[in-house]
């Protein structure tokens, strides 16, 4: 049986990855910002949540970041991996350690309300 932890990392990536899926439909209302970077922040979310459900909880917080930190950026560095073609824009790096950054918060504040869940369900 999947834990209620590992449930909630499988949907924060479907929401990583709905976001970079909706990336078009935000275009209208932010279309710079929705273009240029809410992939890049949409991604690094999803990732970062990858890396939780991979590492089985074997890592930290903070090592989980930095290795999502370092896949999304790498990712960028090398233009996808020779695989996809991007305009190369500096501050999708800062978009993309937003992303991870946003997960985090997301990642301790969903916690601190799943054991709130789980302690007044006992």
């Amino acid at each position: 049986m999947i834990s209620s932890y590992r449930a909630q990392n499988v949907i924060f990536v479907l929401i990583g990855v709905a976001g970079l899926l909706l990336k078009s439909w935000f275009s209208e209302s932010i279309p710079d910002f929705a273009f240029s970077y809410l992939g890049n922040i949409s991604v690094s979310f999803a990732v970062y949540f990858i890396v939780r459900l991979a590492a089985r909880d074997k890592l930290n917080r903070i090592l989980s970041a930095l290795v999502a930190l370092f896949i999304v950026e790498v990712f960028e560095a090398t233009n996808g991996f020779g695989i996809m073609t991007n305009v190369y824009d500096h501050l999708d790096y800062v978009a993309n350690a937003f992303g991870v950054a946003l997960a985090i918060v997301v990642d301790v504040f969903s916690s601190k309300i799943l054991r709130i869940d789980l302690k007044t369900s006992e």
